[in-house]
Order: C-alpha cells, then sequence, then structure tokens
C-alpha cells in the first residue's frame, strides 16, 4: 500500500515538472516570437538611419557619418551589411554633394577588405573597428587628392580632420547602436551613454538638412521633438544637454544655423523645468524658450517661423504613444521607469534562480525517496531466508557427498532442520565448540557430526562477515537518503528566501527614505532586502561625515522606532568608485549576546593540543559554542578535532539539521581512514533571539551553567565521532536566563580530580567558588586550579571554554519625529 502511494506521489509530481516544463517551452517560443517581430521593426529603422547618415554631411565638405555607421553594423548586425551599405550609398547619392558617393563607397569597400585581410592573420574584435576607419579614411582621402594632384596643407587637414572625425563617431556608434539592435542585456544606460545616444539622433538629424515642408525646416522640427522627448524623460540638466548637442551638430552641418545652439538649449532647459506638469507643461515650456531668444536672433518672418516649427514639434510630440516614452525613460538613469526596469530584471533573475534551485530540490528529495526505498526493500527480507541460505551452504558442503543424505534430508527434512538450527545457536553462542559439546541428538542422527561442525563454523563466520557488510550498506544508503533529504531541505529554504527577497519595498523604502531626509541625511539609496521580524537587512547608501558615525547614532535608533524592534550596523564599506560615500548593512539586533573566553593547555605543556574549540554565530539567529577532543594527543588528535568541528561548522551553517549534521560528521571521519580514530564533539547552540540552547554532547565531558550561587550539569550518553555506523544523536535542550554562565570542557579538565573523588561535585565546588567579571577571566582562573590540582603538570590536554548569556543592551537609545509612523511589514506568503 505505502509502495503504491509512493508511486501515485512520483507520477503526480513528474506529471507536475513535466506541465511546467511545457508551460516554460510555451512561453519561450512565443518570446521569440515577439523577439523576431521587434527585430525586423528595428532593422528598419536602422536601414533608414543608414540612409539620413549616408545624405549627413559637415560643411558641405566632411562626410564622416557613412563609413563609421557601416563599420559598427559589422559587428553589431552583419545580416544587414549589404542592405545597410546600399542605404548609405543612396543617401549619399540625395546629399548636397553627390560627387562624395565615390568617396563614402571606396572607404566602406577598403575598410571591408582590411577587416577581412585582418581576419585572416588573427581573431579581431569590435574594439578594432575606429582604428581600422580611421585607416580607411585617411587611405582614401589622400589617394584622391594625390591623384588629382591637390595634395595640399590644406586638404591634408581635411583629410586628417575627417579622419579623427570618423574615428570618434565610430565610438559614440559603438555605445549607441547596441540600443537598436537588441544586443543589451538589460535597460541601464550610464550617463556616456546616453550622451552618446544623443549625438547618433542628433547625427542622424544632421541628414535631414535641406529638406523643408512649406517653408518648415524638418531638422529644426526634428531637433526641437527631440528636447521635447528627453526634457520630458530626464528634466532640465538632460533636456539642456540634447539642446547644445543638436545644435552644435547642426551647425556644423549648416554655418547659418550657429544661433540654433543657444536657442534649443534655452528651450530644452525650460522645458526640463516643467518636467512635473506632464506633456502639456514641457511643451508650454518649450514653447516659450525657443520664442523669447527667437526675437533677438532674427526679423518677424525668422520669428514666425520659428514658433510654427515648435508647434508642428509640439503637435508630434503630444501625438507620440506613452509607451515609446516610457521605453525611451527606461534608458535613462535616474527615472522611475529605469529604476523599476532593474527592479523588474533583477526580480525575473530571481525567480528563474529560485526556480531552478526548486527543481534541484525537487530532484534531490527524488533522490532521497529513492535510496530510502531501497534500503526499505533491502531491510525487508526476511532472517528466515537468509538462514535457508546459510542452511543450504552448510548442507551443500558437508551433506553433498553423504551416502545418507537422503534419509536425513528427504525422509526427516524438518527433523534434521532443527539439528542443524539447534547446531547454528550453540555456534552463535559459543564459537569454540567441539564435537564433545553437541546435544547427544546430533551425534544418534549424524555419522559425520565434526565435519558438519567445521562448515558449520566457517559458514556462520563468512556468515557474520556478510551480515555486517549487508548492514553497512544499508546504513550507508540510509545516509545518503538522509543527506540528499537535507541538502534538498536546505535549498529548498534558499528559493525560498529568493522569492522572499524579490518582494516590493517601494513603499517601506520611501518611508524610510522621507525619515531619514527630515532629519538632514544624505542618503544616496534604500534597498529594504528583508523585513522579517527578527531577520531585518536594510542597505543604506549615504555619504558618510568622518568623525559624526551618523549610523549608530542616528539611523540606527531611528529605523528601531519605526520597525519595532531593535537594529544594528551589521556592517560598513566604502564604495570603491564614489568616494565619501558608504554602504552600510543594517540588521535585527540580537535580543541576547552571547560573550566567550577560551583557555587551554597541551599536555606536557606541548605547542600542540589535541583539543579544538570554536566560537561562530552560524547567520540564522544562532551563536554556536563547540569544542572537540581528538583521540590521544599531538599532531593526529588535533587534524581529528579540527576537521569534526570545521565540517559541523559548515553544515551547520548552511542550514542543516543538527542531528544530520552530526551524522554526516561521524560518516566522514568513519570513511576517511581504515584507523580507529575518533573525536568528542560538544556543541551549544544559542539561539540569540530567546536565549533557548540546544546541546549536543557526542562522547563529551559534562558541562555545567552557573546561575547565581546554583550549578547545574548538563550531560548525554553518546559514544563519539567515528566509532560507530550509526550513531545515536541525543538533544538536550535548555532556558537559559541572561548573566548565565556556560562551561564546556574537555576530559582533562574533568578528570583532574581523579577517580577516588566525585568528580561532579568537586567541579561544582570549583565553579562555585570561583569568583570572575569576564568569561576568559574565568576561564583562565578555572585552567589555573586544575594545573595547580596536579601540582604544576600538564597530564593531559585541557581546555575550557565559557560563553556569558546576557540581554542586548543597545548603544544609543530610539527616539520619535514629530510625523514618524511604523513601517508596514509585507506578509509572509509561505
Amino acid at each position: 500500500m505505502e509502495n503504491r502511494e509512493q508511486l501515485n506521489a512520483n507520477v503526480l509530481e513528474t506529471g507536475y515538472m513535466q506541465k511546467l516544463n511545457g508551460r516554460l517551452h510555451k512561453w519561450m517560443a512565443a518570446n521569440r516570437l515577439v523577439q523576431s517581430v521587434v527585430a525586423k521593426k528595428w532593422s528598419i529603422l536602422l536601414l533608414v538611419m543608414g540612409f539620413l547618415l549616408g545624405r549627413a554631411m559637415i560643411l558641405e565638405q566632411l562626410a564622416p557619418f557613412a563609413v563609421a555607421y557601416f563599420a559598427v553594423i559589422y559587428f553589431l548586425r552583419r545580416e544587414l551589411l549589404i542592405w545597410v551599405g546600399l542605404f548609405l550609398t543612396a543617401g549619399s547619392l540625395f546629399s548636397m554633394m553627390p560627387s562624395h558617393t565615390g568617396y563614402i563607397v571606396t572607404e566602406m569597400v577598403v575598410f571591408f577588405l582590411i577587416q577581412k585581410g585582418i581576419e585572416k592573420f588573427e581573431r579581431t574584435d569590435i574594439s578594432y573597428a575606429p582604428m581600422i576607419v580611421f585607416a580607411s579614411t585617411c587611405t582614401v582621402q589622400l589617394f584622391s587628392y594625390a591623384v588629382a594632384a591637390e595634395l595640399t596643407w590644406y586638404t591634408l587637414m581635411l583629410t586628417v580632420v575627417e579622419s579623427a572625425l570618423s574615428f570618434i563617431l565610430t565610438l559614440i556608434f559603438i555605445q549607441a547602436i547596441p540600443v537598436f539592435t537588441l544586443t543589451r542585456k538589460n535597460y541601464h544606460l550610464k550617463n556616456e551613454e546616453v550622451i552618446c545616444l544623443i549625438i547618433l539622433l542628433a547625427s542622424v538629424m544632421t541628414g535631414t538638412v535641406g529638406w523643408t515642408i512649406h517653408s518648415l525646416t524638418v531638422e529644426h522640427v526634428l531637433s526641437r521633438y527631440l528636447i521635447l522627448l528627453f526634457a520630458l524623460v530626464g528634466g532640465a540638466p538632460l533636456g539642456a544637454s540634447v539642446g547644445v548637442i543638436t545644435g552644435l551638430i547642426l551647425s556644423l552641418a549648416n554655418a547659418n544655423a550657429i544661433y540654433q545652439m543657444s536657442l534649443l538649449a534655452f528651450a530644452g532647459m525650460l522645458a526640463g523645468l516643467l518636467k512635473e506638469g506632464k506633456k502639456w507643461a514641457v511643451s508650454l515650456g518649450m514653447l516659450l524658450g525657443s520664442s523669447i531668444l527667437s526675437i533677438y536672433i532674427g526679423s518677424q518672418a525668422d520669428i514666425m517661423q520659428s514658433v510654427w516649427e515648435s508647434v508642428v514639434a509640439v503637435l508630434i510630440f503630444l501625438l507620440t504613444p506613452r509607451s515609446m516614452i516610457q521605453t525611451l525613460a527606461k534608458y535613462v538613469p535616474g527615472t522611475q521607469e529605469n529604476v523599476k526596469s532593474q527592479y523588474d530584471y533583477a526580480k525575473r533573475v530571481r525567480d528563474i534562480t529560485a526556480s531552478r534551485v526548486q527543481q534541484f530540490s525537487e530532484v534531490f528529495r527524488q533522490l532521497a525517496r529513492s535510496f530510502k526505498q531501497i534500503t526499505a526493500d533491502a531491510q525487508s527480507v526476511g532472517k528466515e531466508e537468509e538462514m535457508g541460505h546459510f542452511m543450504n551452504s552448510v548442507a551443500h558442503r558437508s551433506c553433498a557427498s553423504c551416502r545418507k543424505r537422503e534419509a536425513c534430508w528427504d525422509l526427516r527434512f524438518y527433523q534434521t532442520y532443527k539439528l542443524m538450527t539447534d547446531m547454528m545457536a550453540e555456534v552463535e553462542v559459543n564459537p569454540g565448540i567441539t564435537v564433545r559439546e553437541l546435544a547427544p541428538e546430533w551425534k544418534k542422527a549424524c555419522i559425520k557430526p565434526d565435519q558438519v561442525l567445521e562448515v558449520m563454523k566457517q559458514q556462520y563466520d563468512l556468515y557474520k562477515h556478510d551480515q555486517h557488510w549487508k548492514k553497512q550498506v544499508l546504513d550507508s544508503r540510509q545516509l545518503v537518503a538522509d543527506q540528499l533529504s537535507g541538502v534538498s531541505q536546505v535549498m529548498e529554504d534558499l528559493a525560498k528566501e529568493i522569492q522572499r527577497e524579490g518582494q516590493e519595498l517601494f513603499l517601506q523604502e520611501e518611508q524610510i527614505r522621507h525619515a531619514l531626509e527630515e532629519l538632514g541625511l544624505s542618503i544616496h539609496s534604500i534597498d529594504i532586502i528583508s523585513l522579517d521580524e527578527g531577520n531585518v537587512e536594510i542597505e543604506i547608501v549615504h555619504q558618510y561625515t568622518r568623525g559624526f558615525d551618523e549610523c549608530r547614532k542616528i539611523i540606527a535608533p531611528l529605523l528601531s522606532e519605526i520597525l519595532g524592534e531593535h537594529i544594528a550596523v551589521k556592517d560598513e564599506q566604502m564604495l570603491p568608485k564614489r568616494e565619501g560615500y558608504y554602504t552600510v548593512v543594517f540588521g535585527s539586533a540580537k535580543e541576547f549576546e552571547v560573550e566567550t573566553g577560551v583557555a587551554g593547555a597541551a599536555k606536557g605543556g606541548e605547542l600542540l593540543s589535541g583539543d579544538s574549540f570554536s566560537t561562530v554565530e552560524l547567520g540564522n539567529g544562532k551563536f554556536a559554542v563547540a569544542l572537540s577532543d581528538g583521540m590521544g594527543n599531538g599532531e593526529r588528535a588535533r587534524a581529528e578535532s579540527s576537521t569534526a568541528l570545521t565540517i559541523l561548522q559548515q553544515l551547520l551553517q548552511s542550514g542543516m539539521d543538527e542531528k544530520l549534521a552530526i551524522k554526516s560528521v561521524n560518516s566522514i571521519l568513519m570513511l576517511r581512514s581504515s584507523d580507529e580514530v575518533y573525536a568528542t564533539v560538544d556543541v551549544a547552540l544559542i539561539d540569540q533571539y530567546n536565549a533557548h540552547t540546544t546541546f549536543l554532547k557526542i562522547g563529551s565531558a559534562p558541562s555545567f551553567i552557573k546561575r547565581g550561587g546554583e550549578v547545574f550539569q548538563i550531560t548525554a550518553n553518546n559514544l563519539p565521532v567515528g566509532i560507530v555506523d550509526d550513531i545515536d544523536v541525543d538533544l538536550v535542550s535548555l532556558q537559559l536566563q541572561p548573566g548565565d554562565l556556560l562551561i564546556m570542557m574537555t576530559d582533562g579538565i574533568y578528570d583532574a580530580p581523579g577517580h577516588a573523588v566525585n568528580k561532579e561535585l568537586w567541579m561544582k565546588r570549583i565553579i562555585q567558588e570561583i569568583d570572575a567579571e569576564t568569561p576568559q577571566d574565568f576561564a583562565d582562573v578555572l585552567l589555573e586550579r586544575i594545573v595547580r590540582q596536579h601540582h604544576g603538570e600538564i597530564v593531559d590536554d585541557m581546555t575550557v571554554v565559557v560563553a556569558r548569556v546576557d540581554k542586548y543592551k543597545p548603544e544609543w537609545a530610539t527616539f520619535r519625529w514629530p510625523g514618524l509612523t511604523r513601517i508596514e511589514r509585507p506578509k509572509i506568503v509561505s
């Protein structure tokens, strides 16, 4: 019945995983379809940009845009290279100087040939593109001037300038074009990359120079439209920057438009200042800015033309879909859309990671069930069947050639089988039994009792060895099943933790930011990782003021007030790229704190003791105090004890169950050496939220708790790890009180009074007599008393660890601030 239920559970889980994978494949297929459609739209946009860049010129003499764009497309979208080349050529044919088409085509061909030649000898990447573009432009221009016999200092200067511009534009396009080629993995752009994107768009607008619609200049309309977009997205700084860049590039393309730089910069700044009023306010700001400056730079006709160009740009801007503006905003640092896109990206990564971890957890859980099933099937094989195999083997070896075989095993089967079973029982009780000690019934029934007895002894030895190794295999399978189950549980907890970190906590972050800024603190960013009670973790990046320590004096007490629990500074790290800024991690302060002290001495005054100790926070609100005593003394004992503690500490820190961790350590010590080596393990796990303590004592000496004038002993009867395969782990739980002293010791301390004295009463009396202020002083005094007990001789390795549990007292008290309210914690979904 159990096997059928287990099979049904496995089928259900397998069906669930198959259904989940099917949905994942469908989502990936739909995502690929959407990406292909979007990629086609972007490809058309890249071709249009190629046409305009092929038409763009500087001072009606220089055309550095085409070859730079061609070079970057070669590396980013090579499948469009031929089409881009054709559109660049077509654009140059419709430019103000169609005669430059031959130069542009030749430069692209030379670039292509140089690039292919380099690829024949070594692998190249996009970092080589600027130098190859420079070489191609310079070579073609110099060759053309030399053939036309026009090589002068002036033409040489023009060649160098155009080559340098091509070089710089290639660097700029490398940063900007990936936005349009879908090669970026996220939406985060640096400020420099945003500037490069603006330069690219302004360069594309240069390709519209000379186009007019009813006396309206197309490049002026597009430049104002571009300013409106970026002013709405990035505010005054970005609007003014776009105005300066577009005005500069347009003035290079047309010297008569030099005034556009100041006009567009002022209009962009004024439009950005009205960003909070959304589209209509930004449009009004741009209209005012462009109209005011137009009064000073032209006639009435020029003023009206500028106004009408601004009005057309505003109309296009008002008709722009909101989705397009939001897409642009995702790339601009500091915008809400950019922050949200970063958060969505991180959340998507967290969800995928949690899903994969959960899948691995299911895999380990299935493996654990498989091993447990195999173990259960092996244990279900009855002892009667094994006895049957044993009897058949004895009968085959001793009775096969006997003349009375048929009489014994065919005619009197049950009587013979009972006699053989009785003989086996006697051999099991007394392995050295002789023929004389056999029951008289055997001598009457068998004509060769001595031979049967000898075979029985041999087969019984083999049977015992076989049973021993079978038990070893079964125990190993059970241990592997338990360990796989433990790993599965750890991974499942990790998946839940990852999902819990992905909760949206924008409101709580803004509430904390507002409270801190009300106090006049400069806060750069706040990231709430967890608001779970007792497990709060908040990262704050702020400008550090040396000597004031605002984190511990102001921020931590304020967070304690609005969260309703003690918050302390856990970590402080200076940002490497931003001088004066620190990342400070705030976390839940434990209700109890543990202070420890250790004292020890090696046998005979040697340097190396066989004892090892550890005092460490496990990271889950628990503090571990551990002590291990290796077998014997010296280096070998030290290795065993330190190995046991190191592995145990790592397993506990990973979140593994205490009993399973101890069993894993025992198995490792059993497998690492065939010699008889062992180590005691004495661990106290103190919960720093409620002082509840769990003791794991494996072959260790008793521990003691001193509470005021009373002393309590804590013992457990378990063998040391590394002796037997299947170790029993008994846990002892106790509630500690503030001010309690926990004294843990090795047998070198506990056995000091000798066998003639009651060790427990003697040790309690010594502990009661010691009056020390700190755990370290207590440990030193206790060790000194033990050494004096032996008249200064150190007869064994001695180590004592003392821990005192006290109520946590925050360094700075909390304070109330007018208008400050408690933070609402999100509900934990299990």
